[in-house]
């Protein structure tokens, strides 16, 4: 077969891409802004996807780009904890070996993704954490964050009081790439003011990101609640074991959030290329790509 007649072959097939940045309690005058990132950043998430970027290659390179753009709760926005330091968490996972890794409390490295994707790929472990994390990227030599009172820009909104705890400003991708295969990413800077040493949900595989070969999630709104609904794993389950639509699935583990007292919302992304990203939440900021020209950015 010649390398045209291959191209034209995965030209036939099916890729999807979700993003989102994070869930909030309503609109700001930060949306029409990122908005317009995220659709750049779809098109250039899906172009990657239809030229053979694989899935887990496509999540990773869209998570660096919403960690460095300062637009969320997460990377270069990132907030102080309550000791004025940036603890940041991350997490990635392969659907199709189902490897993943992950980073929780990391300090002084630019993106915890690119570090989470290390511990998947250099170690036999999934999460590294703290000054292990620390130990590990600066090994690997990331890119370190020099002055983190001249990096971090922590996003300021206009109609929110930060005191709430309500808002997230977490990252995450998901994709589903022209081999059939799925992955997920998720990047935050955790709550606002949280206390030093607090991990949400999102570098918790299961809770807050996961990739199988049904389904890929990463979830963005009180951590505390996804972890106890074992959230993003959860929508696999039902699927599997209900043999549910990826819709009624999802729409049911954010219920489950909400049950418990929580908010927020998810993006996902099934074998078939359906999409779904329901949120219980003022706002979500997300988007989606499709191979069928369909685009989709919103955040109300």
């Amino acid at each position: 077969m010649s390398k045209s007649s291959k191209a034209k072959k995965s030209s036939n097939k099916i890729w999807a891409l979700a993003l989102h940045g994070g869930a909030s309690t309503g609109a700001s005058k930060n949306d029409k802004h990122a908005e317009k990132f995220m659709e750049n950043l779809l098109k250039e998430g899906g172009k990657m996807l239809g030229e053979g970027a694989s899935a887990v290659e496509t999540v990773k390179a869209m998570v660096t780009e919403l960690e460095a753009c300062g637009l969320y709760l997460a990377g270069k926005g990132a907030a102080p904890n309550k000791n004025g330091e940036f603890e940041l968490d991350a997490a990635i996972m392969d659907g199709e070996s189902r490897l993943a890794g992950s980073v929780a409390g990391l300090k002084g490295f630019k993106s915890p993704v690119n570090v989470a994707n290390l511990v998947m790929r250099e170690t036999p472990h999934v999460m590294l954490v703290g000054d292990g994390a620390i130990e590990f990227a600066a090994k690997q030599k990331c890119k370190k964050v020099k002055n983190p009172e001249d990096y971090y820009t922590p996003v300021k909104y206009d109609l929110f009081d930060l005191d709430e705890r309500k808002m997230t400003g977490t990252v995450g991708a998901v994709a589903l790439d022209i081999e059939g295969q799925l992955a997920a990413a998720t990047s935050t800077g955790g709550a606002p003011d949280k206390l030093a040493g607090r991990v949400g949900d999102c570098p918790i595989i299961g809770s807050g990101t996961w990739a199988d070969e049904r389904v890929a999630v990463s979830c963005t709104g009180m951590g505390e609640y996804f972890i106890r609904a074992n959230a993003a794993a959860e929508v696999s389950a039902r699927i599997h074991y209900e043999r549910t639509s990826l819709d009624v699935a999802t729409r049911a583990v954010i219920e489950d959030v909400v049950y418990l007292g929580g908010q927020g919302g998810l993006i996902s992304i099934d074998k078939l290329g359906r999409i779904a990203m329901p949120f219980a939440s003022g706002s979500m900021s997300r988007g989606s790509i499709h191979s069928n020209g369909e685009l989709l950015v919103a955040t109300i």
